[in-house]
């Protein structure tokens, strides 16, 4: 199945996606097989609020891409049903006219609870499109709020997605899903107010750029322990675009062209990629260690701390020690035994 995957095969390439996204036990194998002919492709975020044309602008630059002579592939991430577990994967239905292009391959996935608007398995599909030598991996996100900016830990460049009408000039300059952004586009140009939203982000940017940009991709997080060394000077365009008609597309593939240009001029791009990576890692690392510990302990007995929690007779905080102290002993006994 890698081979024909290496070798462009898009049957190949479809059952790995699924193989991941349900992950399989032997996804993991497969990606580990994978992974050297990674890093070649430029991952573009593009993710905004719900109603801001996302998909309809993917679409039309997925069809000017492939008319430069680009490849493209396109993750789409929908949300699942919190109640049943289901999603729509309506994506592909709007996307349609690139169905039977060679050079486009069209994957969409649910998010299945995943927060920040991916799917916990995005990063590994991503991987494969990236292996599967395509120039282009565009990743759609679920439409995102204001704070849900997994989209940086993933892509070497984000656009982000607004349209006229979403809110008022304080609305703008709000802190959260703008700071991420690399492009800006302002979706739905023709609609009234469009030249108000264009100067209100615009405001954001002069406010905001001086401390905003003064980190990489993904160096947002206090909790995982990324330290920002580099400051980074890129002021982030503001396109204004109809997508429905093709208007401005042009004017987006040459911002993203210009961005990834200067991510390769200075280093930005390596930085990225190792600053990423290093998340991933004490992400994977954390889960590993939760999963192992978890392992040591039966239903049971989190079912009696849990009763003594709620009883008052101990609190969270002396419960979570004891229990990672517990657990921590039994795994050295098990080590001391072997």
């Amino acid at each position: 199945m890698l081979a024909r995957l290496l070798n462009g095969d898009r049957r190949a390439l479809a059952r790995l996606l699924t193989r991941i996204e349900n992950q399989d036990t032997d996804a993991v194998a497969m990606l580990t097989a994978l992974y050297a002919y990674t890093g070649r492709a430029h991952l573009i975020g593009v993710t905004g609020a719900p109603g801001t044309g996302k998909s309809t602008l993917v679409s039309a630059l997925t069809r000017a891409l492939r008319e430069r002579g680009r490849t493209v592939a396109l993750l789409a991430v929908d949300p699942s049903s919190p109640f049943t577990g289901g999603a729509v994967l309506g994506d592909r239905v709007r996307m349609r006219d690139l169905a039977g292009d060679s050079g486009v391959f069209i994957r969409s996935m649910a998010s299945r609870g995943g927060l920040g608007g991916l799917a916990r398995t995005t990063r590994d599909m991503a991987r494969a499109l990236d292996a599967a030598g395509f120039d282009f991996v565009l990743i759609e996100t679920v439409g995102a709020g204001q704070s849900e900016i997994e989209i940086a830990r993933l892509a070497q460049t984000v656009l982000v997605v607004e349209v006229p009408g979403l809110g008022d000039d304080v609305q703008a300059i709000k802190a959260g899903i703008l700071e991420i952004a690399d492009v800006l586009v302002v979706n739905k140009a023709d609609r009234p107010g469009a030249e108000n939203t264009v100067r209100a982000l615009r405001t954001m940017l002069e406010l905001g750029h001086a401390a905003a940009r003064e980190r990489l991709r993904a160096d947002f997080t206090v909790e995982d322990r990324v330290e920002n060394t580099v400051l980074s000077d890129w002021m982030p365009p503001i396109v204004q675009t109809v997508a429905s008609e093709g208007r401005g597309i042009g004017a987006v593939i040459e911002a993203l062209d210009a961005h990834r240009a200067y991510l390769r001029s200075n280093g930005h791009w390596e930085q990225i990629e190792r600053r990423q990576l290093e998340l991933e890692l004490l992400h994977r690392l954390r889960d590993g260690l939760l999963e192992r510990l978890l392992d040591q302990l039966s239903m049971g007995e989190i079912g009696a701390v849990i009763d003594q929690v709620q009883s008052r007779a101990i609190d969270p905080y002396t419960a979570v020690s004891r229990m990672l102290a517990e657990t921590t002993m039994m795994i050295d006994q098990s080590h001391s035994e072997r």
